[in-house]
């Protein structure tokens, strides 16, 4: 049982997906609810904007790190979510600092509707993507 790159790769992709599936409850949590009206649109988007380039740095970081490791299975699985991340970010409303969400749209049913299919759909990949990282992180120690 060797310790190399790729085991290094697969354990800081953990650590950081642990962080994702957080960041993807909380994004759940917090469009359910704006969507009972139990917080308003403005603290909802004061709690939500912070998060986002954490969030995408996060997932590029370790991508990154398959990437120098050789591990492109693993790469390739995650380049349709950075497609995404990235095309979501330049695509956002004008708005004076970062973030993905104007407290003034984020009401309309349409708008409000695609944030919590978005964050379901990404709190499902963050999941399996974590139970894959686990296997992945287990096969390249025992193998090398």
């Amino acid at each position: 049982m060797a310790f190399n790159f790729s085991a290094f790769s697969y354990i800081i992709a953990l650590i950081a997906d642990a962080f994702l599936i957080f960041f993807a409850i909380f994004h759940v949590i917090a469009f359910d609810e704006l969507k009972t009206d139990y917080k308003n649109p403005i603290d909802q988007c004061n709690s939500l904007n912070p998060l986002v380039l954490p969030e995408y740095l996060l997932h590029l970081l370790f991508n990154i790190l398959f990437m120098a490791s050789g591990e492109w299975l693993s790469l390739c699985l995650n380049i349709p979510l950075i497609a995404y991340h990235i095309n979501r970010y330049r695509t956002r409303p004008v708005m004076t600092g970062p973030g993905l969400y104007d407290p003034t749209s984020i009401m309309n049913a349409d708008v409000l509707t695609k944030c919590q299919r978005e964050g379901w759909i990404k709190l499902a990949f963050y999941l399996l993507s974590f139970f894959y990282y686990l296997y992945g992180m287990i096969y390249s120690l025992i193998s090398t």
